[in-house]
């Protein structure tokens, strides 16, 4: 008999947290009515503290840091939500949870029973480990972003034909709503250039041939959003069209990360 990776437990009580939160949020909104922002508190801090116990065990291994296509996943989850429950303590964003809680539950459920995709990285500088750190932030808070600009795109409309849902009728005014998507588009445009400067600092070549597409990728992200940030400081950009630029940035770098990933360690295996 195989014995248990220490990674189970902790993953499966970070799953049946989710669960809780998720059935408890959801029932109240669908009341119409705000749930408890402590209770749910607990609840999300708890899961991440075992979400990110669970990682702990995945990543470090006796070969070195190992950073595949489902443990980046749940790792980049567990940043969003325990960054989303920090900003629950000075900013009105604990309806983001609805959203984020899910993308928690099945990450940590596919970084534990998911075959793994590729070799640990092995002997890692700690440059390279700050870039990694660095973009798997801005990736966090570029996700919160589009989380926002999703919301705010359906308040709008909601709001627009007069039939608001329980849902929306809980979120903060739109002028808030918008002022909250570009402070995390802010943090995570300053992130993702502090991640583009660590990569050019400490990798060998940033254009390498399996780094090539990934590179290029994340710089034309970078170029979006601060096209759009731009725009939002000189020409007073809103609305539809702010939501139009931060998907368009978002997709870039999802692909960039995620789509080289999932080619590398699916399709082609290196």
């Amino acid at each position: 008999m195989l014995p248990l990776s220490p990674s189970l437990l902790p993953n499966l009580i970070a799953a049946c947290l989710y669960a809780a939160a998720i059935f408890y949020q959801g029932t109240r909104l669908a009341r119409g009515t705000k749930a408890d922002k402590r209770l749910l508190g607990v609840l999300g801090v708890v899961a991440v503290i075992a979400q990110s116990s669970a990682l702990f065990w995945q990543m470090l291994t006796p070969l070195g840091l190992s950073l595949d296509f489902f443990t980046a996943a749940s790792l980049i989850a567990t940043a969003v939500i325990a960054l989303t429950l920090l900003a629950t303590l000075s900013i009105p964003v604990e309806n983001l949870l609805i959203l984020l809680f899910p993308l928690g539950l099945v990450t940590a459920l596919a970084a534990q029973f998911a075959p793994p995709g590729m070799v640990p990285l092995v002997n890692e500088e700690p440059g390279i480990l700050v870039h990694i750190l660095l973009s798997i932030l801005a990736y966090g808070l570029f996700t919160i972003a589009v989380f926002q600009a999703l919301l705010l795109l359906l308040q709008d409309h909601q709001l627009k034909h007069k039939h608001p849902s329980g849902l929306i009728r809980n979120f903060p005014p739109l002028q808030t709503m918008e002022s909250l998507l570009f402070g995390f588009l802010w943090a995570g445009w300053v992130l993702l250039s502090l991640s583009l400067l660590s990569g050019w600092l400490f990798l060998d070549n940033l254009f390498a041939q399996h780094l090539v597409h990934k590179t290029l990728l994340a710089c034309l992200a970078w170029i979006v959003f601060s096209v759009l940030l731009w725009g939002r400081t000189r020409l007073g950009w809103r609305g539809h069209k702010a939501i139009r630029w931060t998907l368009a940035g978002f997709c870039l770098l999802m692909l960039a990360y995620f789509g080289s990933k999932l080619v590398r360690e699916f399709i082609l295996h290196i």
